[in-house]
């Protein structure tokens, strides 16, 4: 029985207990370990690999005692709970062992062998993170509690937590459980300060981590020269080309993993990342990416995998990339951007030292332009100008010019970059900043996902993202965990409302705060099924639709009427020697070749009266041909003429007199040309003697300059277009076009100049 009053805490209690072999009571603290249960917790092993039913079997078995004995220890009341955790060596080598081996996001790319290992090893997860969540504060209740200066003394000279152990909690549960985390983390760090200085000894066993990678690669560090000296075998050591197959997927599969779970602990304990900045991980990390990421690429293009072997080695890879750069990211955001955009003393310094970071960046080509594709330089640029009106715009287009070079020099393009408004810029710097926690983690595992559909997500912020469908499913098992009566269909809709945040949701369906659209919905409500979309070719229309080259509704196609490029035309040859024409013209002209002059008739033939009608009679009665008909009538032309007589107008007898003059003039000439003048040639000669004398002139005066020089080839008509063109041909054209303007009417803008220049045209 516990001898304290209610609000006592735990490390101040005593409890009175019959103990000994004379079965007395004694009075011990509170946290004593022979009030701890005699209870073994097995080691966590992973899921088997393959389908083997024996393996199976003995993973179900061996999790489910797991999963009891720690749903047993949640369910102990806080001194016993604590008395276990502290004094059982068993639950702590369970729990690291679980932490070790649990699989991570990237090993469970593969569903699990069968339906009853994923539910077992989800229970599992559940009950592990439960402990630690517990193990973590420090405050359940009023009357449950330890003094937090006793908090952070037995959690770490107990081991309770240490940064590895942190690190794996957010690789392993900070999908969907980022806040708690979060809480969890800094109540550590609060109560128990030297957890800073483990951090700070930690982050040179990172970047020792990193020469490793390198020197396995054989590579060398920066600082690797100036801190020790060459070793002698260091010439003769395996590169990434030359080292064996295992080893480089090892190497691949221990870096990725060093990237997740740096990126994952900086993302939730952003608090970290000062300590980190200040050991230069930066321009390590930078320097690093560059050496490291080309050379493996190299390596997994040349060398010879299985196709699945070498498919996840690339995707390990980009996520290690995409990981590093995130990294960078996250301490440049909360060791200089978030000063800056909280408005604090140190602002000025801050935007120092971020442009000096971005200064060191640019030597490092390929980082940068990784970098400047997910977080655009740009952006960070327009926010300094910002708050800092006197930047010096030299260092700054500098920067934006170093960004175009690193795009240029690794080969990528991209569209023409926009330089944002100072709102925009401010806008995006706060939306990164409010997702470094929280929904963050979501947005992060969103932007990951390569495959699958994207729904979109509206933020608090009024910024709409996507989410795919994996992270979807995720956070529906994730809720429907914690809440089985739940139908998918209602958490869908729940999560749609909160910003697809599974704590919102849970918190506001456990505290029964949901808003009224969500209340009226039926809870069991099932997920909605989705219409098939008709496919593309039953949808169609088009105007070539059904004809004769349809091959989505025709099997066969006449493919003589298909060909490649320019079609070939019938030759001139060919042409010519086709007299097809001339045989149907014989039938036409074959009608034309009997000419009857004289054609005998019997007068008693009934079908001769036509030759007979048409017979000509030159007997032909011309009597009154000689007589003029009409020719007395009384309305001839002279009585019309008399009836009003003609009177020609004044303007044309002025015309007609000027005419008169010059037709008198003509003639005095003509006469004068007689007399003594020249008699003009008006003889037009035949053009081909023209042309004949003009090239006996030609070649004459070429004769006298130096010989007969014989007119260019000219190849520029060329082929058909279609059927390639020869080098002549191609360098004829090149020099018509280039000296075209030396003739034809090509140059009238400058001769009109030059006419202008020596008077000839008034300007």
């Amino acid at each position: 029985m516990l001898m304290a009053c209610a609000k006592v805490p735990l490390d101040e209690q005593h409890v009175t207990e019959i103990m000994g072999p004379m079965s007395r009571e004694q009075t011990i603290p509170a946290l004593h370990p022979d009030r701890k249960e005699e209870r073994c917790f097995l080691p966590y092993k992973p899921p088997p690999e393959d389908n083997s039913s024996a393996q199976i079997e003995e993973y179900l078995e061996q999790a489910q005692f797991i999963s009891e004995d720690l749903d047993w220890l949640l369910l102990l009341p806080h001194d016993k709970f604590w008395c276990q955790v502290v004094f059982d060596e068993s639950l702590q080598r369970c729990l690291d062992s679980y932490l070790r081996y649990a699989p991570r996001a990237l090993d469970t790319t593969q569903p699990f062998s069968s339906p009853a290992v994923a539910d077992m090893e989800r229970c599992v997860h559940r009950s592990v993170f439960m402990v630690f969540l517990r193990m973590a504060t420090h405050k359940e209740s009023k009357e449950n509690f330890i003094t937090p200066e006793v908090f952070g003394e037995i959690i770490y000279n107990n081991f309770l937590f240490d940064i590895p152990k942190m690190m794996d909690l957010c690789v392993l549960f900070g999908k969907g459980n980022a806040q708690l985390l979060h809480k969890m983390i800094e109540n550590i760090f609060t109560q128990q300060p030297c957890y800073y200085g483990d951090l700070n000894e930690t982050v040179p066993s990172i970047l020792q981590v990193l020469g490793t990678v390198l020197e396995r690669c054989g590579l060398q560090s920066e600082g690797a020269s100036a801190s020790e000296p060459l070793k002698l075998g260091s010439h003769n050591r395996p590169t990434s080309m030359t080292m064996p197959q295992k080893d480089l997927v090892d190497l691949i599969v221990y870096m990725c993993d060093t990237c997740t779970t740096l990126h994952a602990f900086l993302d939730i304990f952003p608090e970290a990342c000062e300590t980190f900045h200040s050991h230069g991980v930066l321009s390590r990390l930078t320097s690093f990416y560059e050496m490291v990421v080309p050379d493996l690429e190299k390596a997994l293009r040349k060398r010879n995998f299985d196709k699945s072997v070498q498919e996840d080695l690339w995707s390990r890879l980009c996520h290690s990339r995409k990981r590093m750069v995130e990294i960078t990211h996250l301490l440049l955001q909360h060791t200089c951007l978030q000063p800056i955009l909280e408005g604090a003393e140190n602002m000025l310094s801050s935007v120092e030292d971020l442009l000096q970071n971005f200064t060191n960046f640019i030597q490092e080509k390929r980082f940068l332009a990784d970098y400047d594709e997910q977080f655009p330089l740009a952006d960070d640029i327009s926010l300094l100008q910002q708050v800092s009106p006197h930047l010096d715009e030299t260092r700054t287009s500098y920067l934006l010019q170093a960004v175009e070079s690193a795009w240029d020099s690794v080969g990528k393009k991209r569209g023409r970059p926009q330089v944002p408004s100072v709102g925009a810029a401010a806008g995006a710097s706060a939306r990164r900043r409010a997702g470094g926690a929280g929904a963050g983690g979501i947005q992060g595992a969103a932007a990951a996902a390569t495959a699958g559909e994207d729904f979109p997500q509206k933020g608090d912020n009024g910024a709409v993202c996507t989410i795919s469908s994996g992270e979807l499913e995720s956070l529906l098992t994730h809720i429907r965990e914690l809440l089985p009566d739940l139908g998918e269909g209602f958490i869908l809709a729940c999560l749609e409302e909160y910003g697809y945040s599974s704590e919102m949701v849970i918190n506001n369906i456990l505290e029964n705060r949901l808003t009224p659209s969500l209340d009226k919905l039926d809870r069991e409500m099932p997920r909605p099924v989705r219409e098939e979309t008709p496919e593309v070719l039953s949808t169609r229309s088009n105007v070539f639709d059904d004809d004769e080259f349809d091959v989505f509704q025709r099997d066969q196609v006449d493919m003589g009427r298909v060909w490649k490029g320019k079609k070939k035309g019938q030759s001139l040859h060919a042409l010519l020697d086709d007299k097809q024409h001339i045989a149907e013209q014989k039938a036409r002209y074959r009608a034309y070749e009997t000419v009857v002059e004289e054609v005998l008739v019997d007068p008693n033939d009934p079908a001769a009266t036509g030759f007979l009608l048409d017979d000509y009679d030159d007997e032909y009665d011309d009597t009154y041909d000689i007589n003029q008909v009409g020719a007395n009538d009384l309305d001839d032309d002279d009585d019309l003429l008399n009836r009003r007589p003609f009177t020609t107008p004044l303007v044309l007898q002025m015309q007609k007199k000027s005419q008169g003059k010059e037709q008198e003039e003509y003639y005095e000439e003509e006469e004068e040309n007689k007399d003594g003048g020249v008699k003009r040639d008006m003889f037009i000669q035949d053009p081909a003697v023209l042309r004949q004398r003009a090239e006996a002139r030609r070649a004459s005066m070429q004769h006298r300059r130096g010989g007969y020089r014989p007119p260019p080839s000219n190849h520029v008509e060329g082929v058909a277009k279609g059927q390639g063109q020869s080098k002549e041909t191609v360098l004829d054209r090149r020099k018509k076009e280039a000296n075209k303007s030396r003739g034809a009417n090509h140059n009238r803008r400058n001769m009109a100049d030059r006419k202008r220049n020596k008077g000839m045209i008034p300007s």
